[in-house]
């Protein structure tokens, strides 16, 4: 059961291919040719259903961050985002945008500084900021119902960079070092209670809740950690990760946990550095991508991965009817505009 299982990394493009000089010209290729150029088919390429398709919609803000909102028929597909106004001060806002007209919001909730995370359950939509408050609002996107807790000394001080909904309520990561789980309070208020205080000694860039009572967390000077309410407010496990360029530990940006396989998790960092970790065998990451390490990884990119999920759209017989040790495709974003899914695969060919 080696765990550090060769990856192929396969971009997909969303653009169509460029036309060749010859076809363009009317020319045609000769038999040989053109048996020369086909693509063999692959049993481990998955395929789309349809073809993707594009709509350009010109907005009078700035978004920072943006998520899909639980579908509903009465009111069709629904944006929430993070937006701003460039030349006006103090106008972050978390807006509600229909997706057949984005440019006209349906509610607008004013933050007090720009939004550094945005979450959105089935009953709640919540976003963090970089003066460590956090913001949530109803399914009803009632904002005069919206509840906030301010940022300071008794909740974060900086940029909260981790969010995510589950478990006992709301877990929230900062660069200050600080974890907390904001749960409901009852007579529509929320109550925070700190699970973790760095002292600043690491700051925290994602978290993720696995379970009801298990979340994993992730940063600088940390790796990723997890977490077990029922064992005390302490780590259980713990993972540096792995990082090219002889760096003995990087930034985590982003975290996903399989639904499905709640023992594993993706990680996305710093230097293109994608990696999984199972806890069945905690001490062994498995890399997927990352610069400056061996064949068994490839550098998809170079700069930071700013998120990482679980493809649950790919269909695929060879991952589904596999053992369980196998990791399912992972699709990232990165700084540099990279699209791409990851995926597990044949043997590398060594570099010579």
């Amino acid at each position: 059961q080696n765990q550090r299982r060769p990856f192929t990394l396969r971009r997909r493009s969303l653009a169509p291919p460029p036309v060749k000089p010859s076809s363009a010209a009317g020319g045609s290729a000769t038999p040989s040719q053109r048996h020369h150029h086909r693509p063999k088919p692959s049993k481990q390429q998955p395929t789309m259903a349809d073809p993707p398709s594009f709509r350009r919609h010109p907005l009078p803000f700035s978004i920072d961050l943006v998520r899909w909102l639980p579908s509903s028929a009465s009111s069709g597909r629904l944006l929430a985002a993070a937006v701003h106004d460039p030349s006006v001060p103090a106008s972050s806002r978390l807006s509600l945008l229909p997706l057949h007209d984005p440019a006209s919001p349906l509610a607008s909730l004013p933050l007090p500084s720009r939004p550094t995370a945005l979450r959105c359950s089935p009953s709640v939509l919540a976003a963090a900021t970089s003066s460590g408050s956090l913001h949530l609002l109803s399914s009803s996107f009632d904002t005069d119902s919206a509840v906030s807790v301010p940022g300071g000394a008794g909740f974060h001080v900086g940029p909260v960079r981790g969010l995510d909904c589950g478990g006992e309520g709301w877990v929230t990561a900062g660069e200050d070092g600080r974890v907390h789980v904001v749960s409901d309070g009852g007579d529509g208020r929320v109550v925070a209670r700190r699970v973790w205080d760095g002292k600043g000694m690491s700051g925290y860039g994602a978290a993720r809740w696995a379970s009801s009572a298990e979340f994993a967390t992730g940063g600088a000077g940390c790796g990723v950690q997890w977490w077990d309410r029922r064992k005390g407010d302490a780590v259980v496990a713990q993972c540096k990760g792995v990082w090219g360029r002889g760096v003995a530990t990087g930034m985590v940006h982003s975290i996903d946990i399989h639904p499905s396989r709640k023992h594993v998790c993706v990680v996305g960092g710093s230097s293109g550095t994608i990696f999984a970790w199972d806890l069945r065998w905690a001490q062994q990451p498995i890399p997927l991508s990352g610069v400056g390490l061996d064949e068994t990884a490839q550098p998809l990119c170079e700069s930071e991965v700013w998120e990482v999920l679980f493809d649950n759209y790919t269909q695929s017989s060879d991952i589904i009817s596999s053992v369980s040790t196998r990791i399912l495709p992972v699709m990232l974003c990165s700084e540099d505009g990279i699209l791409a899914i990851v995926e597990q695969g044949e043997p590398l060919p060594r570099k010579r």
